[in-house]
């Protein structure tokens, strides 16, 4: 099994020390977020988790817990790291981007730089973010991270519902051109350009369909070959394969304005609140009357180990 920590919150940052207990103890309870009053207890350990990913855009935090992590056993991890072109405007509750990119660097120097990814995401286009701002502040990142790390990861933003007007999805020319321009910082920098979840077709400006959990990368950090299948329940462009998710949607208090999996940033504070590390569940206590469906995790492993 793949475990995300997660897509839906930035575990890393907000929730380490319930993680670690979650992994200590071999079991999550993790809500269904579409049924109210259902979920899944999941049960796994250091043998069926072939790889764990983590999505953060500040393991700070983190950082001290991951000696204890591999000390568990679990020493198969990447890390999904969003460093995007924006500052406190639309990221308010992250800490300085010299920070987190020192951060970047202390991963890649401790794992090595391809278990740390690079996400620039979401692209938003509009007046003032036009393809030259975007290219200004992405060849200013690029000496920086480059040369820690073997991939960064492109998405534009989606429409979503609960965001209005403010982010709305950009037009096909100028996805292109500032792809055009990304393409060619990144290759001044030797560094590999991939989409997450987009349907065009980008290779045009050396930029290839990749995916966040990847089942190269799954099986590199792993180290065996998985028999890992696409994930149904993602976009339809979207090339990961299947994981399960362990975080909870509306629970991230980072603040970004364009957050997808966070609708109110007041109910994400109060459920955080909330939160006790030595829970089963990443926010609150289970509810009586809730039915958990019992979930063992099993190895995707098809192999031995491969040297």
């Amino acid at each position: 099994m793949i475990l995300s920590a997660s897509r839906r919150t930035d575990i890393p940052a907000l929730y380490g020390p319930w993680l670690l207990n979650r992994l200590g103890a071999g079991e999550v309870l993790i809500p269904d977020p579409y049924r109210a009053g259902a979920g899944t207890r999941l049960l796994f350990s250091p043998e069926t988790v072939d790889c764990l990913v983590f999505w953060t855009k500040n393991p700070l935090p983190f950082l001290p817990l991951l000696e204890e992590i591999e000390g568990l056993g679990y020493t198969r991890y990447y890390f999904s790291y969003t460093i995007t072109a924006f500052g406190p405007e639309l990221e308010p509750g992250l800490p300085p981007v010299k920070e987190r990119l020192a951060a970047f660097q202390a991963l890649s120097r401790r794992l090595g730089p391809s278990r740390v990814d690079w996400r620039f995401d979401p692209i938003i286009l509009d007046r003032e973010r036009n393809p030259a701002w975007y290219e200004k502040r992405f060849a200013a990142l690029c000496p920086v991270l480059a040369p820690y790390t073997q991939r960064c990861i492109l998405s534009f933003a989606d429409f979503y519902r609960h965001l209005g007007k403010n982010f709305p999805r950009p037009g096909r020319e100028e996805m292109e051109e500032t792809a055009q321009r990304l393409s060619e910082a990144a290759q001044k920098q030797g560094l590999p350009l991939f989409t997450c979840a987009e349907e065009g077709d980008f290779s045009p400006w050396g930029i290839g369909h990749g995916a966040c959990i990847d089942k190269g990368k799954v099986e590199e950090t792993a180290g065996y070959p998985v028999d890992a299948k696409p994930h149904r329940g993602q976009r339809g462009a979207c090339g990961c394969v299947e994981s399960v998710d362990i975080g909870a949607y509306g629970t991230c208090v980072n603040g970004c304005a364009y957050c997808y999996a966070t609708k109110s940033h007041a109910a994400a504070r109060s459920r955080y609140a909330a939160h006790d590390p030595q829970s089963p569940l990443l926010t609150g206590w289970p509810q009586a009357g809730t039915v958990w469906r019992e979930k063992r995790a099993v190895s995707l492993g098809l192999g031995q180990l491969s040297f």
